[in-house]
């Protein structure tokens, strides 16, 4: 199946021409397309998404297929290329709104995180979906209660318990 970008119809009023001097009497559907993002780290969790995001809604599982979750130096969530990995993780529906909040969060104006979109598997096919990747690939250990809610959260989703055991592993990373 091919990738498919998710949209929502948005109506907007358009000034009326003619007689009416102006009334907004004349209505065009025009289709605006709604970023999706694919989390794997801490924005997996919904309490927390909705305190960030408060536009934005759950769809669900979703997969990343060729990365592997890794605990970058930094001791956040990223994922680099692995051809024989997947990262499991929640696909939202973004609100544009909350764009920003979320690139202030993930600290991309400091080069902690850069955004690329990737495609990602979901129950109803490949969707292309907004990541956020770590700038930096070179593994490390979590900070100090950083991994313990993100794994509560792969839970809460009802990600594969395999692929939370290969999560909690990063626990036991010697601190650098």
């Amino acid at each position: 199946m091919g990738i498919v970008s998710p949209s929502r119809s948005v109506r907007f009023t358009v000034p009326g021409q003619g007689t009416g001097g102006g009334a907004l009497d004349n209505t065009h559907p025009v289709t605006q397309p709604m970023p999706l993002y694919f989390s794997y780290g801490a924005n997996m969790d919904a309490a927390a998404m909705a305190a960030r995001c408060p536009g934005s809604t759950s769809l669900g599982t979703a997969r990343l297929n060729r990365h592997r979750f890794i605990i970058m130096r930094e001791g956040y969530a990223s994922v680099v290329r692995a051809p024989a990995s997947t990262v499991w993780g929640v696909l939202w529906d973004l609100a544009l709104a909350d764009v920003p909040a979320l690139d202030r969060y993930e600290g991309v104006a400091g080069r902690l995180y850069t955004k690329a979109y990737q495609p990602v598997t979901t129950s109803t096919g490949v969707k292309r979906a907004l990541i956020y990747l770590g700038c930096s690939a070179v593994p490390g250990a979590p900070r100090p209660d950083y991994l313990q809610p993100v794994l509560a959260a792969a839970e809460a989703a009802s990600l594969p318990p395999a692929y939370i055991a290969e999560m909690r592993r990063w626990l036991r990373a010697p601190r650098g």
